[in-house]
């Protein structure tokens, strides 16, 4: 048995993002290479233990890099990130399609809320909440609304 989810984020960004924020969604997303300084996601702790005394220590990866075929959902794991200069709502489109597992979700939801704050108000909900795509356990047919509202992700309980 296995919990891993499909994760699919579909979100224009409105055009206020700043060089580094930009560097470092480039890095997440696979596209590019890891900023000396991380401002979206800052902490990355992991526990290290090699001489019997545990220690944390901060371990950077980029949440939404994964390509290639799918492992249990099926499918192509893969990110994109396109300027939106040339049309009339200026921006940045975003798209990833990701196998994620729940221990996952924290460090995610901390993008997902980031990019929930720079969504274009096109991805608002009637309820305040901001659409950002689709959270699908692999056996399930079919998908639930993925949205942040007040600072949180609608994960599944």
């Amino acid at each position: 048995m296995s919990d891993i989810y499909e994760l699919m984020i579909s979100v224009d960004l409105r055009d206020e993002i700043s060089e580094q924020e930009l560097a470092e969604l480039s890095w997440h997303l696979g596209i590019g290479p890891q900023p000396e300084r991380l401002f979206i996601v800052t902490a990355f702790p992991v526990v290290v233990d090699d001489s019997g005394i545990p220690v944390i220590e901060d371990d950077p990866y980029p949440l939404l890099a994964g390509r290639g075929a799918a492992s249990r959902v099926g499918g192509v794991l893969c990110s994109a990130l396109a300027s939106r200069a040339d049309l009339p709502r200026k921006g940045w489109s975003l798209m990833s399609r990701q196998e994620i597992h729940p221990d996952e979700f924290e460090k995610v939801g901390e993008l997902l809320c980031w990019l929930a704050t720079r969504a274009h108000e096109t991805h608002l909900l009637g309820d305040g909440a901001v659409g950002m795509g689709f959270l699908r356990f692999y056996e399930a047919e079919v998908p639930d609304v993925l949205q942040v509202a007040s600072g949180r992700v609608s994960w599944p309980t």
